[in-house]
């Protein structure tokens, strides 16, 4: 249903442009020039540009290939290969940029739509589930030009569009700078880890003075103790939000979801590490689990021995994977880490616990900004919740 005062109608009906990118854009690589916008620049989630691993071009803008994919200050790109619907809008003060043949510049005519709110739109779940429904190539990915213009979209009045956009872009303003203190935050630690954990830098003791002893070099297996996980492995994967014990994996997902399973719940030596025996991955864990897979080992500390320095030491060894093995007992207990007293590890432990509870306090606020924009998306660009136009 069309909101009130809302058009229904077709992408190309609003546009003056829509093209795709030059098919020898290879040739035109250079180290410095003009920006070059790849389908990593599109973000999944958002219509910020992302400019981490930027390439650039050496091309005239005013060549056959230049005047075509050229850029312009409110242009629209989409992906239109692979990963398709990855949306990215073009800012003010952008500079000279170009894109290639996997992304689709749409161009807004201006007296007619608000470019940012498009974008927004396009973003948006239920237009990107069209976009990806409307793949023109069956088995691989693909999106050509007609397909584009033909996106059945529902637009706002331009002065509710301009407003709406308004709004979107203060929330994306206050994620991006989060984003950023996550990363000064994550950024910090490292430099933290670098400094303690090597003995570079010391800490104070209990009664105000500088640690100054010796470190010892201690293999991992001589402080550790490791466990199979077979007692405490899920029996269903029938997960939910409801269910109150995560099930974990040392894997970047980490929790793979909740088990309502009663049996079996790791809970009497925490905190520890679990380890994925594979890929040597680890995670440091001090609450209730289950776990997933075999091919782990849960790691605990013998007496004297901080878990948390131990782990936090861990991922500072540079340890190149060999083979489809089992790493901890063959390899990894045998590698050698630097030991202060049990009272320095202590300490060491507590300040990067502390940099760990900003970083995570920066990411639960990141999550529920993104969490909040998204909800605010379904309502104003549907028309489900209406803005006041002054």
């Amino acid at each position: 249903m069309v909101p009130n005062g809302w058009l229904s109608t077709k992408l190309g009906n609003i546009t003056t442009t829509v093209t795709s990118g030059s098919r020898d854009w290879a040739k035109f690589y250079s180290d410095t020039g003009s920006k070059f916008i790849r389908m990593t620049n599109l973000p999944r989630d958002g219509i910020s540009l992302k400019l981490k691993d930027m390439k650039y071009v050496d091309l005239d803008a005013e060549s056959s290939d230049g005047k075509r994919t050229s850029l312009q200050y409110g242009d629209i790109l989409v992906s239109i290969t692979a990963e398709l619907g990855k949306i990215g809008w073009v800012p003010d003060g952008f500079g000279k940029a170009f894109i290639n043949q996997h992304t689709a510049l749409v161009r807004i005519a201006p007296k007619q739509s608000d470019s940012k709110f498009i974008a927004y739109l396009l973003s948006s779940r239920h237009l990107n589930h069209i976009i990806n429904r409307m793949n023109d190539s069956g088995a691989k990915a693909g999106l050509n030009l007609p397909s584009i213009r033909a996106i059945p979209i529902n637009i706002a009045p331009l002065p509710e569009q301009k407003k709406i956009a308004q709004i979107l872009s203060t929330w994306d303003k206050a994620i991006t700078t989060t984003e950023q203190l996550l990363v000064n935050s994550q950024q910090q630690k490292k430099a933290l880890m670098q400094q303690l954990l090597t003995g570079k830098k010391r800490l104070l003791d209990k009664n105000g003075v500088r640690f100054s002893g010796e470190w010892r070099r201690v293999e991992l297996g001589e402080l550790l103790n490791y466990e199979q996980p077979t007692p405490y492995l899920v029996s269903s994967t029938d997960y939910s939000d409801e269910y109150q014990t995560p099930v974990l994996t040392a894997g970047k997902t980490f929790v793979l979801g909740r088990t309502n399973e009663r049996l079996g719940i790791y809970q009497e030596r925490l905190p520890c590490i679990i380890f994925d025996d594979f890929t040597t991955a680890s995670k440091f864990v001090d609450f209730p689990f289950k776990a997933k897979s075999s091919a782990m080992k849960i790691l605990t500390a013998k007496k004297g021995v901080s878990i948390k320095y131990v782990f936090e030491s861990m991922q500072m060894l540079n340890y190149p994977i060999g083979g489809h093995q089992r790493h901890w007992i063959s390899i990894y207990s045998y590698l050698v880490i630097k030991m202060p007293s049990n009272e320095e590890q202590q300490k060491i432990a507590e300040v990067l616990t502390t940099a760990d509870k900003e970083i995570e306090t920066l990411q639960q606020k990141l999550d529920g900004l993104k969490q909040e924009k998204k909800a605010l998306m379904q309502q104003l660009l549907t028309g489900k919740r209406r803005v006041k136009i002054h």
